[in-house]
């Protein structure tokens, strides 16, 4: 029971990854708050959680609206008591197509839930995690954070703020014991690619692949991948490791110790940095092989 006695706050807690994540936290021994704008998605996600004989519930709100927010966080605490753990899973596409072709109240809304609603969240978290000097935030920052997704602007510039979020913010928290991490899930067949294939051509490469894993069965990653890193950052077996980009399918973070974490946090690995000179040197000497 790796999260025994925790309480954890998910949102997009109703399908896909946070609701594997959920699920996952309350494997381990978390109470879980799950949080949706559908609010019978996440009651249905916190019924099958109770059945099994865990502890789960579920409110409905937007993360983009901080009074949502606020009563969100207060709800959780009077359930379940103060929260130790923050996932900000919620997320969206915003338009697909060509930038210039983007209708523009779409594309800032996307912004508003991928970003701000990650920043309202850790912002209304993290007065108790630093009054207890103890706190994990896990916030989902996706393939978009390190590299282009052409067809996707609104969703690619989200996560990549995320992932500078996620960077800045573990600095500002590590003096009081609070961890900042961030996850790229690998490509996830959830509901959100019903939006992809309803694009056709504008979705770009993206329609195809999406295409192929639904056809095929080739070329995605199981929900349960991230939902395990997830549960890694949530528990005392990541303890000293922030302000990191993980992708949970490819970067062996399930043979990280104690050790191996020290050296991570010795360089800029796992961060969202500009090849230079400069950014390689720091590198010089700091495999992380074994």
């Amino acid at each position: 029971m790796k999260l025994k006695n925790k309480v954890a706050l998910v949102t997009g807690a109703g399908r896909g990854i946070g609701e594997a994540i959920a699920n996952s936290f309350a494997q381990e021994g978390a109470a879980v708050m799950l949080v949706s704008r559908t609010e019978s998605e996440v009651a249905a996600v916190a019924s099958r959680i109770t059945a099994r004989g865990g502890r789960a519930g579920a409110i409905a709100g937007d993360v983009s609206r901080p009074d949502d927010v606020e009563r969100i966080a207060s709800r959780t605490r009077t359930a379940f008591g103060p929260i130790d753990v923050l996932v900000n899973s919620a997320g969206v596409y915003g338009p697909i197509g060509p930038m210039w072709k983007a209708d523009v109240e779409q594309w800032v809304d996307a912004l508003k839930t991928n970003l701000v609603g990650t920043f309202l969240c850790c912002r209304t978290v993290l007065p108790e995690m630093i009054e207890r000097r103890n706190g994990r935030i896990i916030n989902l920052a996706g393939g978009g954070a390190a590299s282009p997704v052409p067809r996707f602007s609104a969703y690619a510039c989200s996560k990549a703020a995320v992932a500078r979020l996620t960077e800045t913010l573990a600095e500002e928290v590590r003096e009081y014991g609070v961890s900042v991490n961030a996850i790229a899930p690998g490509l996830i067949d959830t509901k959100l690619q019903d939006r992809v294939l309803e694009a056709g051509p504008d979705a770009g490469d993206l329609f195809d692949r999406i295409n192929r894993l639904r056809a095929e069965g080739k070329g995605g990653v199981s929900p349960e991948i991230p939902a395990a890193l997830a549960v890694f950052l949530a528990s005392d077996a990541s303890a000293g490791l922030t302000g990191r980009l993980i992708a949970a399918p490819h970067d062996g973070w399930e043979k990280w110790d104690a050790n191996k974490i020290e050296r991570v946090m010795e360089t800029p690995w796992f961060t969202v940095r500009r090849i230079d000179p400069f950014t390689l040197k720091s590198f010089a000497g700091k495999s992380l092989d074994d």
